[in-house]
Order: C-alpha cells, then sequence, then structure tokens
C-alpha cells in the first residue's frame, strides 16, 4: 500500500484541556513521515463538563442506563475536536481530501479489565458520523470496544505503534518505550514480537493529590514533590498492590489508583509519595518482563517532569530517556499512534494482539465513518 497521510486525535484522562493533534504518513506498518503536530485549547467549559462526566461514570459504573451527561459531553467534545481539526488543517495548508482518514480516539470514561472470567468493559465518548460530516473526511473511532469484545484488555493500543517506532530507531530489545499521561503504558519488542500492558498509574494521582490541595491543575515539574520526603514504609506498603504482581497483558481506569494513597501526608511529602510509587510501578513492570530492558524511551507528559524522571530512573532502575533524544516527538505519540491506527483499521489489519491485550488471536479494531457525499 502506498503510504497516506492520516490525522490522530488524543486526550487523555488527565484532562489537561488540550487536544493532542498529530498527522503522520504511514500504510499502518510503518512511519513513512512525520507531519506537523499541535496542541489544541478545547473550548472554556469543556474541561469542567468531562471532570463531571468522569464522576457520573464512576458513579454509574456499568450498570443500568448511561448517564445523560454522557451524550450532551460526547457531542461537546466531538464538536469541538472536529473544529481542532478543521483549524489544523487550514494552518498547515491542507485539505479533508488530502488524508485517508482521521483516528478519534474520544474520551475515556471509564474502563475495566476483565476480572473473575467475565469480560472486562470500556466507554470512550466520541461520535464519528458527527465529526466526519464537520471535518468532510472518513473517521475511525471506537478503537477498543472489539477487543474487550473478544476478551481483551481493551488497552493499551498503542503497542503496535511502539513497535513501528523502535523499528524506526533500530532499537533492540534492550530498549523499550513508556507513555506518562494518566495511567502509565509500556510496550517491550523482540523483533515482531510484542508485549504490553499498563504499569500502573502515572500523572493522574499526583495532579489530583495537587488540585485538591491547591487548586493548581498540577505538579508544575515536579518541584512540589522534590521538596518533600517519600515515606519508604508507606510506598513499600503501596508496592505490595496485587496489580503490580499481576502477569502481563492487564490494563488499568485512570482511576484505578487515587490521591487517597498519600492521606494524612503534608501537600510536599503526598506529592513526594504519590511521584515516586508511580516510577517504582515501573520498575515493578520492567521486572515481569521477558527480558529486562537497559533503558526506557519516555513520551507523553510525564516526561516533562524531572523529578520523576529521576525516580524512575532510581526507582525502576533503568536509563529513562525523553523521546526527543531518540529523535521522536514525545508529546504527539499518542496522537500519532492514533493516525497510525485508523489506517491499519481501514486496511483490516489487527489493532491488539494476545500479548498485548489478551486476546486469543489478534484483532481488528475501530469503526469507519464515510466522509459525507458531498
Amino acid at each position: 500500500m502506498t503510504p497516506e497521510w492520516s490525522i490522530g486525535l488524543m486526550t487523555g484522562t488527565v484532562l489537561d484541556g488540550n487536544i493532542d493533534v498529530a498527522m503522520i504518513r504511514t500504510d499502518g506498518e510503518t512511519v513513512d513521515a512525520f507531519g506537523p503536530y499541535a496542541l489544541m485549547p478545547y473550548p472554556e467549559g469543556l474541561r469542567d463538563l468531562l471532570f463531571r462526566t468522569f464522576d457520573a461514570a464512576r458513579a454509574w459504573g456499568f450498570e443500568g442506563p448511561e448517564p445523560a451527561i454522557f451524550r450532551e459531553a460526547e457531542i461537546a467534545l466531538t464538536r469541538a475536536q472536529a473544529d481542532a481539526v478543521n483549524a489544523f488543517l487550514v494552518d498547515h495548508d491542507f485539505t479533508a481530501s488530502d488524508i485517508s482518514a482521521v483516528g478519534f480516539h474520544g474520551q475515556t470514561v471509564l474502563h475495566a479489565g476483565p476480572q473473575g472470567g467475565k469480560r472486562g468493559n470500556t466507554r470512550q465518548l466520541g461520535d464519528g458520523a458527527l465529526m466526519a460530516g464537520i471535518v468532510g473526511a472518513g473517521v475511525v473511532y471506537d478503537f477498543r470496544s472489539a477487543d474487550v469484545a473478544a476478551g481483551g484488555q481493551g488497552a493499551p493500543l498503542a503497542p503496535v505503534y511502539h513497535h513501528a517506532l523502535l523499528m524506526r530507531i533500530g532499537a533492540g530489545r534492550e530498549t523499550a518505550i513508556l507513555n506518562l499521561g494518566g495511567v502509565a503504558n509500556i510496550t517491550w519488542c523482540d523483533g515482531e514480537a510484542m508485549v504490553a500492558c499498563d504499569t500502573g498509574p502515572a500523572n493522574a494521582p499526583v495532579n489530583d493529590w495537587v488540585r485538591q490541595h491547591t487548586g493548581a491543575e498540577m505538579d508544575v515539574d515536579g518541584r512540589i514533590a522534590a521538596s518533600g520526603r517519600v515515606n519508604e514504609a508507606r510506598l513499600e506498603e503501596l508496592l505490595r498492590h496485587p496489580y503490580l504482581m499481576m502477569p502481563y497483558p492487564k490494563s488499568l481506569d485512570r482511576f484505578s489508583f487515587l490521591a487517597e494513597m498519600a492521606e494524612g501526608e503534608t501537600l510536599a511529602n503526598g506529592a513526594a509519595l504519590l511521584t515516586a510509587f508511580s516510577a517504582a510501578a515501573v520498575g515493578k513492570a520492567l521486572d515481569l518482563l521477558p527480558i529486562r530492558p537497559e533503558r526506557l524511551v519516555v513520551c507523553g507528559g510525564g516526561r516533562h517532569n524531572p523529578t520523576l524522571m529521576r525516580e524512575i530512573s532510581a526507582r525502576a532502575r533503568v536509563m529513562a530517556v525523553a523521546a526527543e533524544d531518540v529523535g521522536l516527538r514525545g508529546d504527539a505519540v499518542e496522537a500519532e499512534c492514533f493516525a497510525f491506527l485508523a489506517v491499519r483499521s481501514k486496511r483490516g489489519l489487527p489493532l491488539s494482539f494476545p500479548t498485548t491485550t489478551g486476546v486469543s488471536q489478534p484483532t481488528m479494531g475501530g469503526i469507519l465513518a464515510p466522509a459525507p457525499a458531498n
């Protein structure tokens, strides 16, 4: 297949108020070229609407009718992201006809992996047909449901794209990719073989801790955590959590690990504890891999936090390097991933695998909302 331009969209569970928009040229197997990337802000009020939607999702818990706020939020975020795509195309001198598809991940509001022999559940808000009508291009969306229906975890979906990036930079099995969003996930490859899982929390608990105590959105540059002292005995207790011992593949919801893990600590010491826990959980995941990597290429917002990066190097006993150090775009990787997956989905190629999500066989995913006839 001739490589095609596609656009990917991502808004993580950390809810930083931005839409990641990235363009790549790909055949769904390799990356031929990286196109433009932009961070587009949500319109005023949408972020607060999504926080209220998260609260409603947790109260719902996949039981009974969906909360009415889901549809309100779905329409609002779809329109906001479609407008962002249109502005992005104009800004970079492209038109809708220049792109093969938009990979629209949507907003995850609740996720639960399979447990006790029961299938998992996942819910991403996003109306692909509505976006296709606004943008005038085909939109691939609902990437996770097919995997969950097949008995998989539904996450992470990035491994097949991480594999393409590792091949592009010529990395071997000594290197893995770590993404630090609300949750952290890792991908390790040995040739064509891929292993992946969510390692534990990344930014979500410490961001929530800081928001609860100060009203600020995050621990900027990890300064609050750096000023605190880790309660090592409490950290050791947290690291006994059964999830950290489970074999891969495995996945988490954004609220699987909460800021309340630091309850009773001071602001600084709580931030230090939560940051150290996220870092040490990465080390627990590395211990589970067939071969323990010596180097982690780190992408996602968490790599901007020097305290978290130092803690990963020390507590996970690994060299942690920012994606930019190996020629990748750390802020763009997740959005690029869904541009890549959109093309794979259109081609009928699998998105998930037994060693990445636990499905019994490689599984296709995504739904195509075609471009409008006009």
